[in-house]
């Protein structure tokens, strides 16, 4: 008879949110696999329980090599927990390559359900919570993370987010070109710990929030896309398409097409709206630095007058 593997949601901060079932699963199963088995000693402590079975590490790091060792395992009739540092085992962390070798060989797999960070920042982000997608964590890379973005930018469910507190002005900036600089967003740090902290308002001001240097677990929330008009996006709205998939990576050529076949516009337009706003830039620079040359000429005559 085969063994069972249990996916243990864990508390995302406050150890009292604990669900009731998790002590007496770790206590009577056969093998613990912990993300941080440190992490996983300090929880036990904390619910007053010992684990009596045998446990292991099962991290990113050898997630690989460990899964048909704990498959194995689960062959031969063990109850293995799998726990990982917050929340839900698989979801943006270690546990799909063990589920999907438990359901390869007939094992039962179950869960026992527990604090969810996204569900969690979505209750709590004022943003709509009857559609959502979560996205999981972006590239690290600017020219795929744009590229990611460029992917849900016409998604209308809400989008939920995780991202590491280093890289939430770049992600923040991003999201604020892609998806325009006054979609509304909440950033949600440290949820259920002592200094959790909702920063509610548009992209392009979060962004300038985070510049100031953000800690802790952070989760982001962003409301969907409006639904469409009817009408076609301006030529400023197009030309801001092309430069966005530009700075991607992407050809003018190509970029435009893309952004023609989305929009319903000819390549044409878009190509005249990319001009008009490139010619713009031009002349807005032209006048600005005859502007300081101005200013400068003015400010030498006025120092010969005065000597």
């Amino acid at each position: 008879m085969t063994g069972t593997l249990v996916l243990a949601g864990t508390p995302i901060g406050d150890p009292s949110d604990a669900p009731p079932r998790l002590a007496a699963e770790l206590a009577a199963a056969d093998v613990v696999a912990a993300e941080d088995t440190r992490r996983l000693r300090r929880l036990t402590q904390a619910l007053g329980v010992t684990p009596a079975g045998r446990v292991v590490s099962y991290f990113e790091g050898n997630e690989a090599a460990r899964t048909p060792e704990l498959a194995d395992a689960l062959a031969g009739g063990a109850r293995v927990v799998l726990v990982t540092d917050a929340g839900m085992p698989s979801v943006s962390d270690p546990g799909y390559r063990l589920v999907a070798a438990a359901v390869e060989r007939g094992v039962r797999v179950t869960a026992v359900p527990g604090p969810s960070a996204v569900l969690t920042a979505l209750a709590v982000s004022g943003l709509p919570v009857d559609r959502f997608c979560f996205e999981g964590f972006l590239p690290r890379k600017q020219g795929e993370r744009l590229a990611r973005l460029r992917e849900a930018a016409g998604e209308r469910r809400t989008l939920v987010y995780f991202e590491s507190p280093h890289r939430l002005e770049a992600a923040l900036t991003a999201m604020a070109e892609v998806f325009g600089p006054r979609r509304e967003a909440a950033v949600c740090r440290e949820l259920t710990k002592t200094y959790e902290q909702v920063k509610r308002g548009a992209l392009e001001e979060l962004a300038r929030w985070a510049a100031d240097g953000v800690r802790g677990e952070i989760t982001v929330v962003v409301r969907g896309a409006e639904a469409a008009s009817g009408g076609p996006p301006d030529a400023a709205e197009l030309a801001r398409r092309v430069a966005v998939r530009e700075e991607a990576g992407e050809r003018r050529k190509e970029a435009i097409a893309e952004v023609a076949r989305e929009a319903g516009v000819p390549k044409r337009e878009v190509f005249d709206a990319v001009v008009a706003a490139k010619s713009a830039a031009t002349s807005a620079a032209t006048s600005a630095a005859k502007g300081a040359a101005e200013s400068a000429a003015h400010r030498d005559g006025g120092a010969g007058a005065e000597s």
